[in-house]
């Protein structure tokens, strides 16, 4: 048995050596295609991707959310697996799940929450390098924070955490910050201001925008939704800019920019006139600021109220901001893929803060020899 054990231990000692601890790396250093959607279902990769790689384009993003209550395997597996074959790059939006007798408001997320996530996500096989994962959603918003006063403090805490344990499993998850809601009133009771919200953050936490590694802005075109892209004000198409004044003041340096949501409400608008907006701002905002990775517009199909102003499908027909959105030249993605023989998915993380452990027991290996696996499980039975 000790024969086998030190075995056991020089070929793992040699495996990390040989393939040494990853790390996720700065899209913006590659070849990358800024179109993105925002989808709400797993089963609409294929129709995202005939949107975001069109014209010329290749492996475009897609922002999708997964309550804490739908961590199927298999089905999140197969999204992994479409997103690989239509060449999608996912950022994958963690959520809690909505109250049952308030449905209008989400449960507070907690460190045991975040725990479960990077776990779940782990086993998967993603089709990228990076792993993207949004934390959570506008969370200067009473009803995105248990239904309590919004806490700049708790979150700021909270985005800490849920790095180290992301990260402590495995280095390619890239760790970004939940996009806060820029219209948000400031009256310190159920909404804060975006931008106050950011200052709190950092001045409760300085360490917390160190910890990320994107930023997310929901830089919609406010009031209502309705305004042109070119006025340059803290409720509009650049909110972005205005929020990583005070997000890039505590992190020491520019951070990637991910918009997971904007857009007009076809509501107020004609399709046409939203077609030019779209246009505008990807030529002439987002698509010129090198700091943007993504642009993910909400959202691909609504499917009825309450979001069916932002949708660009109804039902198999695009609308016509649409049709521009799918028309716009788009540059070839390169981003770093998975060697999908070669991935290993990490060990368990306990949900204390003060200490992250690791068992060995639950190392889950995902390579293609089967003598290898047959190996690896030889030698994690021992003393069993």
């Amino acid at each position: 048995m000790k024969k086998k054990l030190l075995i056991f231990i020089l070929f793992l000692t040699f495996f990390m050596v040989a393939f040494p601890a990853a790390a996720s790396y700065n899209p913006a250093s590659r070849a990358n295609n800024k179109f993105g959607i925002h989808i709400l279902f797993t089963t609409e990769v294929e129709k995202a991707a005939k949107l975001v790689n069109s014209s010329g384009g290749d492996w475009g993003y897609i922002t999708i959310p997964i309550q804490y209550n739908d961590r199927d395997i298999e089905k999140w597996q197969k999204f992994m697996d479409e997103c690989a074959r239509h060449h999608i790059i996912p950022i994958v939006r963690v959520a809690t799940d909505p109250y049952y007798a308030n449905t209008g408001v989400w449960r507070k997320p907690n460190d045991f929450d975040v725990v479960d996530f990077a776990n779940f996500l782990d086993s998967l096989s993603w089709p990228t390098k990076n792993r993207y994962v949004l934390l959570f959603n506008e969370v200067n918003r009473y009803n995105e924070w248990g239904g309590d006063a919004p806490s700049p403090a708790e979150y700021a805490d909270f985005v800490e955490f849920a790095s180290d344990s992301f990260k402590s499993i495995d280095r390619d998850f890239f760790l970004i910050a939940g996009g806060p809601d820029n219209a948000s009133p400031n009256d310190g009771i159920k909404y804060l201001d975006n931008l106050n919200f950011l200052e709190m953050m950092g001045k409760h936490n300085p360490r917390v925008f160190g910890k990320i590694d994107g930023f997310s802005s929901h830089s919609y075109p406010n009031p209502d939704f309705s305004e042109p892209p070119t006025k340059n004000r803290p409720e509009g198409t650049s909110t972005y800019k205005y929020e990583l004044i005070i997000v890039e003041k505590y992190a020491a340096r520019a951070l990637p920019v991910f918009i997971t949501e904007t857009g007009w409400n076809g509501y107020r608008l004609p399709e046409n006139i939203i077609a030019s907006y779209i246009k505008t701002s990807m030529e002439e905002i987002w698509g010129k600021d090198k700091q943007v990775i993504a642009v993910t517009p909400f959202v691909l199909e609504a499917g009825g109220a309450p979001f069916d102003k932002f949708t660009f499908y109804k039902g198999d027909n695009l609308t016509k901001y649409g049709e521009a959105y799918k028309n716009a030249q788009k540059e070839k993605g390169e981003p770093m893929l998975v060697p999908r023989n070669y991935l290993i998915a990490g060990s368990k993380v306990s949900a204390k803060k003060d200490k992250i452990s690791f068992s060995v027991e639950n190392l889950k290996l995902g390579f293609s020899s089967g003598l290898l696996k047959s190996y690896f499980k030889s030698m994690l039975a021992i003393g069993k």
